[in-house]
């Protein structure tokens, strides 16, 4: 069997390693990287390196790497980033991987779950999720089934190794020391949007199954977790898997946050607050795409990972999250007085 070439655009992140794993364990392909070589890669990896937005270089080093069978980019963010891949790699790649997110479909969806023909009109006010709708249309449009074939990828949550939960506000890391000290944790609103997780096992598999699959040209799949968790339930899950106590959960509408901490409330207010319920039936039918990991079997992983190397323990403190608390404890105080007597 002749062996493939793959390059991995970025090749250190969660997604990728298990990517990386995956191809490795297969036995029939060269498998490169291209990154900036600040981290090592595993052995039997070869490593490209480079600034990927020095555009004429980066083109440059393609041109001299030769043709790959295909080229998996997992850092595309720009659209200046997509129209390079263009240029670098028409008649150079037998297909090329755009790792893109499901947050490019429009928040609040019409229905659910979301599936890939879902509306994207990502707003500028949630710059990822905005230059990745517009890195997809300019892949798309240039797609050819001889000459660029594309595929795209929309994971949601994807988590594994040191890949960690996400937090309402701050460090997943950080909460992490919390629940396992006692400490109360911030849920945004109710706790009742959800929430889905997917472990990057079960995701890169269909990264892997897509390679040279040409039912895969041309199309976009969702990969995401299949557990709808409530928020509250997702944390209250890390916290069984910590062997912490019972989360006390400090519910603080998202519209506060927001309004509070605009920077860290960001990711919460353009996308933690709304329901994140997906359709990965394609994917299913042309990729085989199964989750087989559970969301507190796989977070047991992660916590034995970060614990392996006391990251939990080591975790920074972060004082505006007391602060916070303390504020809306006394918000909490000063309503109650004012309103004493009122509910007759």
């Amino acid at each position: 069997m002749e062996t493939m070439r793959v390059l991995i655009i970025g090749g250190t992140g969660t997604i990728s390693t298990a990517i990386t794993e995956q191809l490795l364990a297969r036995g029939d392909t060269d498998v490169w990287h291209y990154n900036r070589g600040s981290r090592l890669a595993p052995e039997g990896v070869r490593t490209l390196t480079g600034d990927r937005r020095n555009f004429a270089r980066f083109e440059a080093q393609m041109a001299e790497a030769g043709r790959f069978d295909c080229v998996i980019d997992m850092v595309g963010f720009r659209p200046d980033e997509a129209e390079s891949a263009v240029r670098a790699f028409t008649g150079r790649a037998g297909q090329y991987i755009y790792c893109s997110t499901v947050d490019v479909y429009t928040k609040q969806a019409e229905r659910y779950p979301v599936a890939e023909d879902g509306a994207r009109d990502a707003l500028p006010s949630f710059p990822y999720a905005y230059n990745k709708v517009l890195s997809e249309n300019i892949l798309l449009q240039a797609h050819h089934p001889q000459h660029f074939p594309v595929t795209i990828f929309r994971p949601a949550q994807t988590y594994g190794g040191s890949g960690t939960a996400v937090a309402s506000l701050g460090d997943g890391v950080s909460q992490m020391k919390r629940l396992r000290e006692g400490r109360p944790i911030i849920v945004h609103g109710d706790g009742m949007s959800i929430w889905s997780a997917c472990h990057r096992d079960d995701v890169a598999r269909a990264f892997v199954r897509a390679i040279g699959n040409e039912a895969a040209f041309g199309r976009a799949y969702n990969v995401t977790g299949e557990e709808w968790m409530r928020y509250d339930f997702y944390w209250e899950a890390v916290a069984r898997a910590l062997g912490a106590p019972a989360p006390a959960l400090v519910h603080i509408p998202t519209d506060l946050l927001s309004r509070l901490l605009p920077k860290r409330a960001e990711w919460c207010a353009e996308n933690f607050r709304y329901n994140n319920i997906f359709d990965n039936s394609a994917a299913r039918r042309d990729l085989d795409f199964r989750y087989t990991v559970t969301w507190e079997q796989g977070i047991r992983g992660v916590i034995a990972e970060l614990d392996r190397t006391g990251a939990i323990e080591a975790a920074a403190e972060q004082p505006w999250y007391d602060e916070l608390l303390a504020a809306w404890s006394e918000a909490g105080r000063v309503m109650g007085e004012r309103m004493a007597g009122l509910d007759g």
